[in-house]
Parts: structure tokens; C-alpha cells; sequence
């Protein structure tokens, strides 16, 4: 089993490609950790503009007391345009431009003539298949996902997913790498749609579009009664916040996927079409010209927030009946990548079997979707434990 010093013997340089949101992020605790690393971008500005992100945020660490020598961290990230500068000799490479299979494909078909037998390729996806994007190269026993969540710096997930043909070898150095950088890293087991964190909020996100279609709730009043349980964001903000494109990318993929229970709506269409993406536009399901929205409705009866836990708690034990990952790490992942104070079994352990399957079965049938269905062990009454 590798430790420590026998990553950072096997891993000396990091190409990470892309500068946006995720890119920089990655680039930053990665020359924290002491690699050093290579950050591409198609063009010079958005290059500069991940360095002066990076530089943003590690003045502040430094502020804080976190690191100690800003400077000398930004000394190991040499910022590129050119891909071949920036992967020739890399070690590992880390993919994170915008979520859009044919230029991810189209990336690591690029690296496979330019990196080093040797070197390890992975994606930073947040949904697609790591074993579909290692089809681009010819090392897919050396090609694996690191999904970090953002904002990197802060966040500590990230899901270690194993492609069809990963080896194992692979798997445990990049496990290594994770901790190395101070993360907590999560195995994926199986190559599936979403991995953990994602797929197991993909029915919370279908629910959500069907309350909005039937006018069961407004966005308004669905945030409202969210908010009233304690989260700080409700879920249409929270969108907004991300970027509408994001979520309706994620559904589109997941209903080619997964199942056409998954295709965005007309509602969503539209707002895409119309760029009218989130806070990044300054309009989506809220305005957010003047700043964050004041959400002035009140909660609605007609919602409850019990029923997104329970076609989680559903979707978590379908992870489980596939061999994705075991129920402690699915736990873990879940309130690491979401900053959770429980897991989906966790709060399952709350309620009885026959409740949950009982409340499933009404979705499935009010909303006609087959994804809400309960899985063949919840109806034995089984709950997978940690």
C-alpha cells in the first residue's frame, strides 16, 4: 500500500487543465501540498485569471495563519497555454474544463500523444463516466475521477472513482495523493452516473421539477420551507448560486443515462435558452442584480422536506445494491460533500422501512416517475447499515 513519501516519489508534477471555478481550486491545494503544477487554459486571460483568484485566496489563508509563505506556494504554479508545456512532464494530470463530454474527450485524446507513458489521467467530472472518457486514450488501466467539490480550498471530499478498467494499483496512489493534500478521499467502486454525492441528490433534483411542473409550490415557497428546517440556502437559490446550466447539464446527462424520468423541463429549457443561468447572469429563478434575493414567501403545507431525504435514503441504498460504495462511506461522503451533519443511512435509522417505502410508492405514482420507486431491498424490509 502506497504511503505519503511514495506518492510524492511517484507524483512530482501535476498538470491540472482548466483555470475556471474548479481549476484554480485544484492548482492551489496542489502547490499547498508542495507539487508542482502545471495550470492550462485555452486562452492567456482566463489563465491570469485563475492566478489572480489563487493569489486572492492564498493571501488570505496567509492572513489567517493557514500556510505560512504565499509567495513561495505561487512560485510552484506556472500558469500555460500551450498543452504540450503543460503535460510533458506530468506525472499526473487533472482535468477540469467545463462539463461537456466531447471536450473532455477531445482534451485527453490531446494528452495521450503529448504525456508520458507513465503518466496517470483523471477528470474532475461531477457526473459522467470515467470508463466512456478513458475511451480517448490508450492507458484506461492508468485513468481514474478525482471529483473535488467546491470551493476547493475549503472543501475536504473528494470521490476516488474507479473506471472499468483502473487498476488497483492506481486507485490506492491517487487515495494517497488525496490525503497528501489534506483531503479526505472517498472510494468509488463502480462507475456510475453521478458517483456518490451527485446521483444521490439527482431524485432530490427530479422531485424538485416536478413540484415546480405540477405548480404544486412556487421556487419561492419551496426555498421558504427549506429554509425552515435549517439549511442556509434553499434549493432553487442554491441553483441559482451554482448555476442553473450546471443542474440542467447534470439532468440531461442523467436522463441519457440513467432515465428519461431525469429530462429537464420546459421550464429549464427555456431559462437556458434565455441565459438566464443563476447569479453568475444576475437572473434565474431569482434577481440577483441587486445582490443576493430576500425570499419573502412563506413555507408551503404542500411540500415536505421528509420527501427529498426519503428518495435519497432510496437512491443511497440503490448505490449499495450496485456495489458503488459501502453504506459508511456513502455516510461520509454525503455530509463531507454537502456539509451534512448526517448521512442518508443515518437518518434512515430514524424511520421505519415500511414508512419509507410506503411514501415512495405515493411518489412514483403521483409524479409517474419510476426513479422514486423503492428498491427491491427496502421493499424486503432491508436497510444496508454502516
Amino acid at each position: 500500500m502506497p504511503d505519503v513519501l511514495d506518492v510524492k516519489e511517484k507524483i512530482k508534477k501535476v498538470a491540472v487543465l482548466g483555470a475556471g471555478d474548479m481549476g484554480h481550486g485544484i492548482a492551489e491545494v496542489c502547490a499547498i501540498a508542495g507539487y508542482e503544477v502545471t495550470m492550462r487554459d485555452i486562452k492567456q486571460e482566463f489563465v491570469e485569471r485563475g492566478m489572480n483568484r489563487i493569489r486572492e485566496s492564498l493571501a488570505k489563508l496567509q492572513e489567517k495563519g493557514k500556510i505560512e509563505n504565499a509567495d513561495e506556494i505561487l512560485s510552484r504554479i506556472k500558469p500555460v497555454v500551450e498543452m504540450e508545456e503543460a503535460v510533458k512532464d506530468a506525472d499526473l494530470i487533472i482535468e477540469a474544463v467545463p462539463e461537456v463530454f466531447e471536450i473532455k474527450m477531445q482534451v485527453f485524446s490531446e494528452c495521450e500523444g503529448l504525456a508520458k507513458p507513465e503518466c496517470i489521467f483523471t477528470s474532475n467530472t461531477s457526473t459522467m463516466k470515467i470508463t466512456e472518457l478513458a475511451k480517448a486514450t490508450k492507458r484506461e488501466d492508468k485513468f481514474a475521477g478525482l471529483h473535488f467539490f467546491n470551493p476547493v480550498v475549503l472543501m475536504r471530499l473528494v470521490e476516488v472513482i474507479r473506471g472499468e478498467k483502473t487498476s488497483e494499483e492506481v486507485m490506492q496512489l491517487l487515495v494517497e495523493f488525496v490525503k497528501s493534500l489534506g483531503k479526505e478521499p472517498v472510494r468509488v467502486e463502480k462507475d456510475v452516473p453521478g458517483f456518490i454525492v451527485n446521483r444521490i441528490q439527482a431524485p432530490s433534483g427530479a422531485l424538485l421539477m416536478a413540484i415546480i411542473e405540477k405548480r404544486i409550490a412556487t421556487p419561492e415557497e419551496v426555498d421558504a420551507t427549506m429554509k425552515g428546517i435549517g439549511l442556509p440556502m434553499g434549493p432553487f437559490e442554491l441553483m441559482d448560486y451554482t448555476g442553473v446550466d450546471i443542474f440542467y447539464h447534470a439532468m440531461k446527462y442523467y436522463s441519457e443515462t440513467i432515465s428519461e424520468d431525469y429530462a429537464p423541463s420546459e421550464i429549464l429549457e427555456n431559462m437556458v435558452k434565455s441565459g438566464n443561468l443563476g447569479k453568475k447572469t444576475g437572473k434565474g429563478w431569482y434577481d440577483w442584480s441587486k445582490g443576493r434575493p430576500v425570499i419573502e414567501a412563506k413555507p408551503s403545507d404542500r411540500v415536505s422536506p421528509l420527501d427529498f431525504t426519503i428518495v435519497e435514503i432510496n437512491e443511497a441504498v440503490k448505490l449499495v445494491e450496485m456495489g458503488v460504495a459501502k453504506p459508511e462511506d456513502i455516510n461520509k461522503a454525503v455530509k463531507l460533500g454537502l456539509n451534512r451533519p448526517f448521512g442518508p443511512f443515518e437518518l434512515a435509522k430514524s424511520m421505519k422501512v415500511e414508512q419509507i417505502v410506503s411514501r415512495l410508492e405515493e411518489l412514483s405514482k403521483e409524479f409517474e416517475k419510476e426513479v422514486f420507486k423503492p428498491t427491491e431491498s427496502l421493499k424486503a424490509g432491508k436497510l444496508p447499515v454502516d
